[in-house]
Order: C-alpha cells, then structure tokens, then sequence
C-alpha cells in the first residue's frame, strides 16, 4: 500500500494542480493573442492526459488494494468511508469528460466556451483530493460513528469526511500539489534553457509554473505550523519522535538531526527553547516525551523524526530559492540567465517529490501503532492474504512499466514537438485544425 500510494500521488498532483496552470496560459493566450501562451497549454493539455490516463491504472490498483489488504477497516468502517470515496469517483470521472472536451475542443469550440472547459476539471481535481484527504484526515481524528459492544454504530458519514483535520490537512496537500508541479514544470524548462532554448516559448513554460510554485511554498510552512499547532493534544507520541523527545522538558530544544540508538539520541543539534515555541507556542511549554508512551504505542522513531525533518528542510530551501529569485527580479537582475540557478532549479521538482513523500511518511508512520487513531490498530485492521508477496511483486512490475512507459511516451512527444511537430495524433480524436491564437479566436 506504502508502494502504492508513494507512487500514486506524484501523478494526483497533476490532477490538482495542471489544469489551473493551463487555465492561466490559454487565458492568457486568447486574451493578449499570445500564439506561444496557446501552444505551451495545448502541449501541457496532452502531456496531461497522458498523465491521467496513468493515474487511472495506479488509481484503480489502490482501490482494490484498500479491500483486499485491509479487511479489518474496510469491513466494519465501510459504512463511514464510502460517502468521500463515492464522492471522489464522481470528481474523477468528471475532470475526464472534461479534459477529453478541452483536448478535442481545439479548432471547434467557441475561445471562451473551451477555456471554460478547465474549470471543471480544476474544480474537480480540487473535489477529489478533498475527498481522498478527508479519509487521511479521519484516520488522525476519527469522527462520525460510535463503537458499541465491538459493533460501529451512528454512522455520520458527513461528519466523519468533515472532521476536524479534513480542511487543514487538504490545504496542507493542495499547496503541496502545486509546489511539486510549479517545480517539475519550470525544471523541465530550466533544463531546456541549459541546452540553449532560451526562446519566448522557455521563458513562459518556466515562469508561468514558477510562479504558481513560489506562491506555494512560502504558503506552505504557515499552513503546515497551523496544522501541527494541535499535534501535543491530537498525537502527543508523533511530536515527540517529530522531535526526537525521549523525556518531558520545559522549554524543550528544537533538535536537528540524531538517531536513538539504544534509547540515547546520537548527533543531534539542540537549540534551545525553539522546540515548545515551535510545537507548543509558548516559550515553556512542555513537549511530552517517548518515555511516557508505552512501547507499544511509539511509532517507529528515527524514520519518523527524519521524514519529518526532510519534509521541512526541501520546504525551507524552497522558500530561500523562490525568495531569492524574486527579490533579484524586482532589483533588475534575471537569474534565469545566470546557469547556477536553472541548475538549481532543474533539480526542484525531484526536491519537491522527496520532499512530498517524506511528509506522506511522517504523517502514516507517524501515526503508529494505529490505522484509525485510539480506535483501531493497524495489526488488526491488515489481513493475513497469503498472496501478499506476490501481489507486492505484481505492483512493483505493474509500476515500472508504467513508469518507464510514462517515460518513453512523454519524451517522444517532446523530440517530436522540438522538431516542429505540433499536432500529434490522438487515439480516436477527430482531425484537429491549427491552434494558434488567429484560429482560436475564430
């Protein structure tokens, strides 16, 4: 499922964030008559597809995953879940209609009519990670039933995908969605410029996601501060291997780096005081420690407290980057023409997944021994299938060959369109006719 999902939710970003990217340049393309503009979001419109199309594997893959791996939560606690993944299964089908009508609109729908196209798959792209997120959300704090005599009762099952953490967890992974884009988008072009592509083409394809990218990431270490403010009440034993407390202190440090190694922390850099102001909001405040939680209900430390740490130092060298980069531009310096710089940013969207995984890893290992917080273990909620390592080995080859697939597809389409070939042919797609801004307009 680890496998699985790691895998899934770099192409979800996608599905999030790609269509507002495109909805911006076709904007922009119709409005200012921009023939570049136009081109950048019907090229970006079928790697999206391509993309989509993936996800739908992966998607499906997880689905049965959920049944089959985890009998214990999806038996007694399928009443409380279905409504958001029901929910979700609409969001996908929709921004699929919709991106199929914007792909074969070019040249035949009104310009305004099929810019409005990327509005529904923008809104449901946004619908279905709320929906996905909002089960997250519940597993951390569950809400909408209650357990009598071992049997789920009072299923609520709006107040269980509007529970406490749904809204701020989505706007944790919304953001992120966008950073993960905005940075991979704008380092393909970064690289481009590398290699001497420095037409109006590159500029826009790396400015336009950049843009999106920088806004994220300073929003993301104060939506990410205000999510974790209620962590010490929520999952006191996740704060503690977030900071790597084996004992209660008051003020606690802020402490960078280190392992536990037979119950001692080895190489870790304590500043003091910074640990309670940044978990706690007080200068005093106590962060409770590891030793208070018996053994069986401590998450596993050391991955934990590194995710943790990984997660929020890429999202603060990001921050460094975007800001650097802005300030120069307003003081009339172009670090785009500086190839430091678009080496930095070649290698931001790798930075961005490691950085979107490592989060991912916090928050489920984090939250162990449970599956469903204070409610339900994860020993209880997994099955014993015997077929396990074969389903394990079947995902494994069923991911690389989409992975190298997604690979070939994508770079065959970009060698065809550097050698000038812009309309690739869409399996049973309808002959399109030119889309530069004259033909859009008519």
């Amino acid at each position: 499922m680890a496998l699985s999902l790691g895998w899934h939710i770099v192409l979800a970003c996608f599905g999030v964030a790609f269509p507002s990217m495109i909805l911006v340049l076709h904007w922009r393309g119709v409005h200012r008559d921009d023939a570049v503009a136009l081109t950048l979001a019907h090229r970006w419109a079928t790697v999206s597809a391509v993309l989509f199309a993936i996800g739908a594997v992966s998607g499906t893959v997880l689905s049965f995953e959920m049944g089959l791996l985890w009998p214990g939560l999806m038996g007694p606690f399928g009443d409380v879940l279905g409504l958001p993944f029901a929910l979700e299964g609409l969001a996908f089908f929709t921004e699929a209609i919709f991106l199929g009508i914007y792909l074969y609109g070019w040249g035949r729908l009104p310009p305004r009519v099929h810019l409005l196209m990327l509005v529904p798959m923008a809104v449901a792209g946004v619908v279905g990670t709320f929906c996905v997120v909002a089960v997250n959300a519940w597993m951390n704090a569950p809400a909408g039933f209650r357990v009598v005599d071992g049997e789920v009762t009072d299923v609520d099952p709006w107040a269980a995908m509007f529970n406490d953490l749904s809204v701020l967890q989505f706007a944790h992974m919304w953001v992120a969605a966008f950073m993960v884009v905005g940075f991979t988008v704008s380092g393909v072009y970064a690289v481009g410029m590398l290699r001497g592509r420095r037409d109006a083409r590159h500029r826009l394809g790396f400015l336009v996601p950049f843009v999106f990218a920088s806004v994220a990431a300073v929003l993301q270490p104060v939506v990410g501060h205000v999510l974790g403010a209620g962590l010490s009440d929520r999952q006191p034993a996740k704060l503690a291997a977030f900071e790597l407390a084996l004992t209660t202190e008051s003020p606690a440090p802020l402490r960078l780096g280190g392992v536990l190694v037979d119950g001692q922390v080895r190489g870790a850099l304590d500043i003091p005081v910074l640990g309670s102001l940044i978990a706690r909001g007080s200068l005093t405040a106590p962060v409770r420690g590891l030793e208070t939680f018996p053994v069986e209900d401590r998450p596993p430390v050391n991955l934990t407290h590194w995710a943790f740490q990984t997660m929020v130092g890429i999202g603060s060298a990001l921050v460094l980057l975007v800001l650097l980069f802005w300030v120069a531009r307003r003081r009339g310096h172009d670090l785009t023409q500086r190839r430091w710089f678009l080496r930095v940013a070649a290698v931001c969207g790798p930075l961005a997944v490691v950085a979107l995984e490592a989060g991912w890893v916090a928050t489920e290992v984090g939250r162990q021994p449970w599956v469903v917080y204070d409610v339900l273990r994860t020993a209880d909620a997994a099955g014993d299938n015997p077929w396990l390592w074969s389903m394990l080995t079947g995902s494994v080859v069923v991911y690389t060959g989409l992975t190298v697939g997604a690979v070939v597809v994508l770079r065959s389409m970009a060698r065809r369109w550097r050698e000038g070939e812009e309309d690739l042919p869409s399996p049973y797609g309808p002959q399109r006719r030119s889309v530069d801004a004259g033909e859009e307009e008519r």
